[in-house]
């Protein structure tokens, strides 16, 4: 029988790549509007790990009012740069103000770092993975680079284009080079990992059982 996992958003792309991880496994992931969640709750968490948390406890608390039993997974990601002391960091997509775009966002930060020698930034990607039984699980990824001097490239989204590794910015690497190394991959590769090893406890009890 499949198990449900619900995830904390309505992004088809992570819900694309997190079928894709889980393909062999007994999960129907969905989205929470497919789930038939209308869920539009406030981050207040001071870490990405609390925001992850507080967004999959409430979706699990959504759930379990329906008497549905399933998983649930959240994550929250951003750019934490050393020269600004961690910022933007949970507030990333707020940093130039509620409804800024993209570009502002990066022209903001740009012109925070002018002058700063020491340009080491990070991405960070923290999920929270709720269980059947209200366990919570988290999981964190980070991909290190550091903030060019303009923005460059066509692709991605965010705070890519200024994000550099090796002389490249994130915004002109190809989706596929993207996701082989992104923050939400590699935490993504532990939350994988955790639910395949969940799966094989579990058939190890129904095996010991019969």
């Amino acid at each position: 029988m499949m198990t449900k996992l619900i995830l904390a958003t309505n992004n088809q792309n992570k819900l694309r790549e997190i079928r894709e991880m889980l393909k062999g496994l007994p999960f129907e992931v969905v989205s929470q509007s497919e789930a038939g969640f209308d869920l539009d709750v406030e981050e207040t968490g001071k870490t990405f790990l609390a925001n992850a948390a507080i967004k999959a406890e409430a979706l699990r608390d959504a759930a379990g009012q329906r008497g549905i039993s399933c998983y649930t997974l959240a994550d929250d990601s951003g750019l934490c740069v050393e020269a600004l002391g961690g910022a933007p960091g949970v507030y990333s997509h707020r940093y130039a103000g509620e409804n800024a775009t993209d570009a502002k966002r990066n022209t903001k930060l740009l012109a925070e770092m002018e002058g700063k020698e020491n340009r080491r930034a990070s991405f960070i990607c923290a999920m929270v993975l709720m269980t059947p039984e209200h366990h919570s699980v988290s999981f964190e990824g980070e991909v290190c680079g550091e903030i060019g001097d303009a923005p460059r490239g066509e692709n991605g989204f965010g705070y890519d284009p200024i994000f550099y590794i090796d002389g490249r910015s994130f915004a002109e690497f190809s989706a596929e080079e993207k996701n082989a190394v992104s923050h939400r991959k590699r935490a993504l590769e532990q939350v994988v990992a955790e639910l395949k090893k969940r799966m094989e406890e579990r058939k190890k009890n129904e095996n010991a059982d019969e």
